[in-house]
C-alpha cells in the first residue's frame, strides 16, 4: 500500500530517478537540479508531495505558489504504479494544502503529446483551456542581453 507524504530535500535522490525512468519526461538543468528544487522546496516547504510504497519514492509533484496562484510540476507515477489512484491521491493531497494557504485555483502545463497525462487530467476533472497562449522566457545572460538590445 502506498503512502501519500510531503516532499522533502532528502527525497531528491529517489525523485530524480523516478524522473529518469519516465519516458519523455523533460526535466531543466537549473530548476530541476538538487539545489533548484531545495529552493522551490524552501519556498513552498509544506505543498509538494511524494507517494511511498516499500520504501521507494513511486510518484511525486513539485507543487508550490506565488500567493495567488497554485501550480503543478511533475506530476508523475511509476508505470508500474498507475491506475491504482496515486496521482489522484498526489493531487487532492496538492490541492488541500493549497486550500489551507488560500489559494483559491490551480494549473499545470502538460506536453501536448503526453497522451497519458492528458487523459489522467480530463479524467479526474480539470479543464483545458483553449483561451489563452503560455509563453516562456529562459533568464541567462544571453536571453537577458538579448532582449534589452
Amino acid at each position: 500500500m502506498y503512502k501519500i507524504r510531503t516532499m522533502t530535500i532528502a527525497d531528491y535522490p529517489g525523485v530524480y530517478a523516478l524522473w529518469m525512468s519516465i519516458k519523455g519526461f523533460a526535466i531543466r538543468s537549473i530548476d530541476d537540479s538538487e539545489e533548484g528544487v531545495e529552493r522551490f522546496l524552501e519556498r513552498n516547504p509544506h505543498t509538494s508531495v511524494v507517494a511511498e510504497e516499500n520504501g521507494e519514492i513511486v510518484g511525486a509533484i513539485l507543487c508550490g505558489h506565488d500567493g495567488r496562484r497554485g501550480c503543478l510540476y511533475h506530476v508523475c507515477v511509476r508505470e508500474d504504479c498507475r491506475m491504482r489512484g496515486i496521482g489522484r491521491a498526489m493531487v487532492v493531497r496538492c490541492m488541500e494544502k493549497l486550500k489551507e494557504e488560500r489559494i483559491s485555483k490551480v494549473s499545470l502545463i502538460a506536453f501536448t503529446v503526453n497522451d497519458i497525462g492528458n487523459a489522467f487530467w480530463r479524467r479526474i476533472g480539470w479543464t483545458r483551456r483553449e483561451d489563452l497562449n503560455y509563453y516562456d522566457f529562459v533568464l541567462n545572460e544571453k536571453n537577458i542581453t538579448a532582449f534589452n538590445e
